[in-house]
């Protein structure tokens, strides 16, 4: 599974203010509708129900948010950087600025694991995040995303 496999050009957006979580949640299920034709209120509703299990904010000003989601037949993903940084009530309970957000069909299974594991791996680097946090273009954060699996696996 690659970056390229999950994620459309107009799935990355880079958002200017998202004043909660809640909020971050409204514009992710509002990209993952235009960009894959997902109702935006069910994505909405299945993030919000996955945050009540336990927060997706992995630390280090990342977030992975993610559910299931009926209409999928594949796995596919929303890129948001935030110009501001926003509580979201992290491990480390530091703001989160870098988020990727996945969206699995109801019943996959070991396809959605694998690219949790793929976004998880990538946004740990530390070297890929600082480029993610100093290029606030939606073409370069795509690039930077979809090449980065190619330097990783050299």
């Amino acid at each position: 599974m690659k970056f390229v496999d999950l994620l459309k050009t107009e799935a990355v957006k880079v958002v200017a203010s998202a004043s909660s979580k809640k909020r971050l949640m409204h514009d992710i299920a509002d990209v993952a509708a235009g960009a894959y034709g997902l109702s935006e209120s069910e994505v909405f509703e299945a993030l919000m129900e996955r945050e009540t299990l336990g927060p997706t904010g992995v630390g280090h000003g990342v977030a992975l948010p993610h559910a299931r989601v009926s209409q999928l037949t594949e796995v596919v993903g929303v890129f948001i950087l935030l110009e501001k940084p926003i509580d979201f009530d992290a491990i480390d309970r530091q703001p989160v600025d870098v988020v990727f957000a996945l969206f699995a069909p109801e019943e996959a299974g070991v396809e959605h694991l694998k690219a949790l594991a793929l976004v998880s791996r990538t946004l740990r680097e530390g070297m890929t995040c600082a480029k993610l946090r100093a290029n606030p273009d939606p073409a370069t954060l795509y690039t930077i995303l979809t090449e980065v699996e190619g330097v990783q696996a050299a």
